[in-house]
């Protein structure tokens, strides 16, 4: 994978995680169960970690 290819894969993490961020934050307004947000999100930040150790070993 490039590192354009990894940076791009970055960015639409970054996006999934705000817009989850957003609904766990609507959500736990309302008094909802948030914990399956809470994993999605623990789940990107991990993707997150790993893809930008790619990244740097791209370099």
């Amino acid at each position: 994978m490039t590192k354009e290819e990894i940076q791009a894969q970055i960015d639409q993490l970054k996006m999934d995680y705000i817009r989850i961020q957003g609904d766990l934050d609507k959500l736990e307004a309302n008094g909802g169960n948030v914990a399956m947000l809470e994993k999605s999100l623990n789940r990107i930040e991990d993707e997150l970690a790993s893809l930008r150790q790619q990244k740097n070993r791209a370099d």
